[in-house]
């Protein structure tokens, strides 16, 4: 069964950088595998962050490209997400997806 597990979230100011990552376990199909980044902000629906396919080919939501960096590390089964000049509207659990599983979620704050 497979198990994703987010960490890195926290509280930063708005300008400030995070780094978030997910590391599977319990597949060993974690490298042919896309692997991605959702978020969740207050009273919004779930969208998508940034994806990466099995090749390391990023995709990112219009409103973090530039900003954010997508990166998986398969001998490490981990998927990041760097995040740099955050915002205020970036405040939202982030969720790591792939293989048809979701993860439980780290909460990111920014403040103002």
């Amino acid at each position: 069964q497979v198990q994703l597990v987010e960490s890195g979230g926290g509280l930063v100011q708005a300008g400030g950088s995070l780094r978030l990552s997910c590391a599977a376990s319990g597949s060993i199909m974690f490298s042919i595998n896309a692997m991605g980044w959702y978020r969740q902000g207050p009273g919004k629906q779930r969208e998508l962050v940034a994806t990466i396919s099995s090749g390391g080919i990023p995709n990112y939501a219009d409103s973090v490209k530039g900003r954010f960096t997508i990166s998986r590390d398969n001998a490490k089964k981990t998927v990041y997400l760097q995040m740099n000049s955050l915002k205020p509207e970036d405040t939202a659990v982030y969720y790591c997806w792939g293989m048809n599983n979701w993860g439980k979620g780290t909460l990111v704050t920014v403040s103002s």
